[in-house]
């Protein structure tokens, strides 16, 4: 007879991986002799996040069921983009080598603010800036 708390055990990273990725648990029971464990997740590619992780305790699963369906529901939210105040000296370049590291990455800053932004080689001091994330 299979013991839930050592199957809890084995299987304790992959509960961690369900538990950070907001997945709704409905069931974690004993059931056919296997760690049965059932709920939703936000998207294909947290249940596949989470498969990833039981493979890697045991590949073969033998001692596991896990019936995880998809609930666009429960995604995360994006995070809301920053902004940023153009200040004296400041070109697209320069705020995204400050905010991406690379300031080759300048046109995300310039397609998110097209709107404010005829050039991107121009900005004005004071202009209120998108940063996507």
């Amino acid at each position: 007879m299979a013991d839930l708390d050592q199957l809890k055990l084995k299987y304790g990273s992959v509960l961690n991986t369900i538990n950070q990725s907001g997945v709704r648990l409905a069931h974690v029971h004993i059931q056919d002799n296997k760690l049965y464990i059932e709920g939703a997740c936000g998207s294909e590619a947290i249940k596949n996040k989470i498969w990833d992780q039981a493979k890697l305790v045991d590949p073969t699963c033998s001692d596991l069921t896990l019936n995880l369906s998809v609930d666009p529901s429960l995604a995360p939210a994006a995070p809301a983009p920053k902004t940023y105040t153009v200040a004296a000296g400041d070109s697209l370049s320069k705020i995204a080598k400050q905010f991406y590291g690379n300031a080759n990455d300048y046109m995300k800053i310039f397609e998110a603010n097209k709107d404010k932004l005829a050039d991107p080689n121009t900005v004005k001091v004071g202009q209120q800036l998108v940063i996507p994330n």
